[in-house]
């Protein structure tokens, strides 16, 4: 019987090491700006991400300085295959100015981002709608509807 147990186990884990699977990679959308100057420019960054493994779709907009690739890629391959077409890259560093609270702060405000955009940056100021402000409102001079203690 051991004989036969020891064998047992042998084609066990041949089985098990086949039936294992690999962890499938997440659909991601990566965005990164590329300054483009021409069709040339568009086409070489364009033809050399969608070479790549995993690529699903590739848009590119050169008015913006964006390529927006979505597919099974990680972020880190997809930058590192944009610079290697010799063109300066960086992930897109902007957001819609209407998803931050304060959007023309110093530090958020960029002349170079286009129209609706935004840098993301840290905002330095708190959001009005948070429960530490609201608290220390309640009781300010400066609010019309504040509650007075005397």
């Amino acid at each position: 019987m051991g004989a036969l147990d020891s064998l047992s186990d042998y084609i066990s884990d041949l089985i098990s090491v086949h039936t294992k699977r690999k962890k499938r990679k997440v659909m991601q959308n990566v965005e990164i700006k590329v300054k483009m100057d021409c069709d040339g420019c568009e086409r070489r960054v364009k033809n050399a991400v969608s070479s790549m493994k995993g690529v699903k779709s590739v848009d590119v907009n050169r008015k913006q300085s964006r390529v927006s690739v979505s597919g099974y890629v990680e972020p880190n391959k997809v930058l590192k295959k944009v610079k290697s077409t010799g063109k300066r890259a960086e992930f897109w560093p902007y957001v819609r100015y209407n998803l931050v609270a304060y959007p023309y702060v110093a530090q958020a405000y960029d002349k170079k981002a286009p129209s609706g955009y935004v840098k993301d940056a840290v905002q330095a100021l708190p959001s009005p709608n948070a429960v530490d402000e609201k608290f220390v409102t309640l009781f300010s001079d400066e609010n019309p509807n504040a509650c007075s203690i005397m």
